[in-house]
């Protein structure tokens, strides 16, 4: 195991922690610019990831989704969502997690999720696979869709006259439906083939640079909705366990031409 996947896992267990004990501890939550929820928690939970990665890794960089931002002297960018599903962090739903993901050279290279409420850690490093507490994980081998669970964007609220199109093409492809609020939730259980599809439309590079990561070394794919390969800073994706990609971006892409984003 690298160092930098050794301090990845390090900042996300300890920042994991912080969450667990203080669930119940919200002082303060704050709406942003984006119609988003932050607590207070979100921000000391940022600050105890980012004092760890600068001791260990100094010369990286750092893009926190609570403002932590540190530009490179090395080829290495770390990605921080200290708490990925603050709604339901709030309202006590067990589906949040911390989500470390590390870029090197503009590329998906590493990623660390930790699941406070299950003890759950995942983590993956390019050309090393994907693992769920030290054990390999992979995605599914469902390559009919009319079997698969499509994981769908929560927020349709930002745009509620393109995304229920496109839910309403996939939902008659698809064995069933859900959404998790959570992008740590969502792509863990697609990387470990609990689920076949994701869609996603307005995620940030934080939300999904580490679950990237994990699903791409576990064999999955994740493209923009054109089917180029996706980076950390594509906007809307679609992800899967690769087999019934091609379908899924083929339904999209009409419904996408038709309606303005």
């Amino acid at each position: 195991m690298s160092t930098i996947l050794e301090t990845g896992i390090k900042a996300a267990k300890e920042a994991g922690a912080f969450l667990f004990d203080n669930r119940d501890s919200i002082s303060t939550v704050t709406l942003k610019k984006d119609n988003s929820f932050v607590t207070d928690i979100d921000a000391r939970a940022e600050k105890i990831i980012v004092e760890i990665i600068k001791a260990e890794h100094p010369l990286h960089g750092i893009i926190g989704e609570e403002g932590e931002n540190q530009s490179s002297t090395d080829e290495y960018t770390w990605i921080i969502d200290p708490i990925d599903g603050t709604h339901n962090y709030i309202r006590g739903i067990p589906l949040y997690g911390v989500s470390i993901g590390i870029i090197r050279k503009e590329k998906f290279y590493a990623g660390i999720i930790y699941m406070p409420e299950f003890s759950d850690l995942y983590t993956a490093e390019l050309g090393q696979g994907a693992f769920k507490n030290g054990t390999q994980i992979f995605v599914s081998d469902r390559a009919e869709i009319s079997l698969c669970t499509l994981s769908f964007d929560s927020s349709i609220r930002y745009n509620p006259i393109l995304k229920p199109k496109v839910l309403e093409a996939l939902g008659k492809k698809v064995f069933n439906v859900r959404m998790f609020g959570a992008s740590t939730a969502l792509l863990t259980l697609l990387a470990e083939g609990k689920i076949d599809i994701s869609v996603e439309f307005d995620d940030k590079p934080w939300d999904f640079a580490a679950g990237a990561s994990l699903l791409l070394e576990a064999g999955g794919e994740i493209t923009d909705f054109a089917g180029n390969p996706a980076t950390y800073k594509t906007k809307g994706y679609v992800a899967s366990n690769g087999l019934v990609h091609e379908e899924v971006c083929e339904t999209i892409q009409p419904i996408l031409t038709d309606v303005k984003r």
